[in-house]
């Protein structure tokens, strides 16, 4: 531990953010970072606890090595600090972005003082420093196995298998379905949170240590071929069924799903084109409170809605329950609530509130929703209606291809890796339902060990 009383002596400091106005004028990334001394203030921070839970089941399914890399940012060691981070991670410039932060959740000093330690922003100062530092190195195995296995689809599930396998020395082929390398790296997740850029230097990171990358290509549709060419293929498909909701006049014109919204709005971004599924000049809701519905509302705010509201069906957030270490949503505005409250003058969330019909004009076009809320009706005007209600599981195309079958929850299975044939593998959100991207890069590890059990009789991974 470096500084013994570093919890005690510096109060902890956040990126610098964006004018929430200013920075809905486009779809960058609007966090800045600290200078090198203010990050090791912030690595000083840490505890180093006896037990640390932030590392712990409570607070990281990656187990993140989070005191030894903070100790090593805070001694200005910064290559010993990318090693302790590395090897536990293949991602960390995605979860330094997008990640939720249980690690702070479940943070001794935030008990203490109620600041925990910037886990989260440490972390992404680590990666991002090494690559402008020139600190990443290309790892190409040495030795190939001569074992050929398939990942089908790349998100962060099928690249984190895809990583580790590589590694292990096994060739390992990338199918994407889509134009773009990253799954919901790429389109589900907003430009502002996480720059695509980002993502397309780790792709073309891990084409350079050797990973195939296949897109346009449908691993369902070549099951067969797959089998019969591979030693094994790793199923990373997703958990991409939307949860619908039951009001009337659903069919109405400009009613989506949120990630059709989103992955529309981020193929545009790219193209530098208008979105097909735009909220310029209109009046928009969005039901959901997680964070897709969050994105939903950022999104639409840059591409100018007029105004921007959006339906919770629960009470707002209570206080935290005693129990600890303990995540819990909080009602507090997240960056797109933020934004909505300096362009609108109000949070744009309605609590304990539902849709019951939508109202269209004469050509079947969304012009207003009627809502309850606390046994209250009112008619709120609308012409784009985004549904963020979560997703129910995988989509049971590539699960019957390969012969397979989902459960009643929509997976492929949880009760370990391998599938009822032996040589397909699955991890992410198809094998336990949608959960985080950091929960996903822990699955596609976990699940890149059994598949190298499986083709060299052990593992080392």
């Amino acid at each position: 531990m470096g500084k013994p009383t570093g919890f005690l002596d510096y109060k902890r400091a956040e990126r610098p953010v964006t004018d929430p106005v200013q920075r809905t004028e486009d779809f960058a990334e609007f966090h800045g970072e600290l200078s090198l001394a203010e990050r090791q203030i912030q690595g000083a921070r840490c505890m180093n606890c006896g037990v640390p839970f932030c590392q712990s089941e409570y607070g990281c399914p990656l187990h993140n090595l989070v005191p030894e890399w903070n100790d090593e940012v805070f001694n200005s060691n910064w290559n010993h600090a990318l090693d302790r981070l590395l090897k536990t991670n293949n991602f960390p410039e995605f979860t330094g972005r997008v990640c939720p932060a249980l690690c702070e959740s479940a943070c001794v000093c935030g008990l203490y003082r109620d600041s925990p330690i910037s886990v989260r922003d440490n972390e992404l100062a680590i990666i991002e420093h090494a690559y402008e530092a020139g600190l990443i190195e290309p790892r190409i195995p040495e030795v190939r196995t001569g074992r050929q296995v398939a990942v089908v689809g790349s998100g962060p599930a099928g690249l984190a298998a895809a990583d580790q396998l590589n590694r292990r020395g096994h060739s390992v082929t990338v199918l994407e379905r889509d134009d773009r390398v990253g799954g919901l790296l790429m389109y589900g997740i907003p430009n502002m949170k996480l720059d695509k850029s980002v993502v397309d230097r780790r792709i073309r990171r891990m084409e350079t240590e050797g990973v195939t990358f296949v897109t346009g290509v449908d691993g369902a549709a070549i099951a067969e071929r797959l089998l019969r060419e591979y030693d094994a293929v790793v199923l990373c498909c997703g958990a991409r069924n939307a949860r619908d909701v039951a009001v009337e006049n659903r069919e109405a014109a400009g009613v989506h799903q949120a990630l059709e919204y989103l992955t529309e709005s981020t193929r545009a971004v790219l193209a530098g084109r208008e979105s097909d599924i735009s909220a310029r000049g209109k009046n928009v809701i969005v039901i959901g409170n997680g964070d897709t519905a969050t994105d939903c509302v950022a999104t639409a705010i840059r591409q100018g809605a007029v105004s921007v509201r959006q339906l919770v069906r629960k009470p707002a957030a209570g206080p935290a329950p005693r129990n600890w270490p303990h995540h819990v949503r909080s009602s507090a505005p997240d960056y797109g609530q933020e934004e909505a409250i300096a362009k609108f003058g109000a949070d744009p969330r309605l609590y304990e509130t539902v849709a019951k019909k939508l109202l269209t004009d004469k050509t079947g076009a969304l012009t207003a929703v009627v809502v309850d809320t606390a046994g209250q009706e009112q008619t709120l005007p609308a012409e784009l209606l985004l549904i963020a209600a979560g997703f129910t599981g995988a989509e049971t195309s590539a699960a019957e291809a390969f012969g397979l079958a989902l459960d009643s929850r929509g997976r492929l299975g949880d009760s370990g890796y391998r599938t009822a044939n032996q040589k397909v593998f699955t991890a992410g959100d198809m094998r336990r339902g949608a959960s985080l991207v950091v929960t996903a890069i822990a699955e596609g590890r976990a699940c890149a060990k059994a598949v190298d059990e499986y083709l060299e009789g052990y593992t080392n991974l």
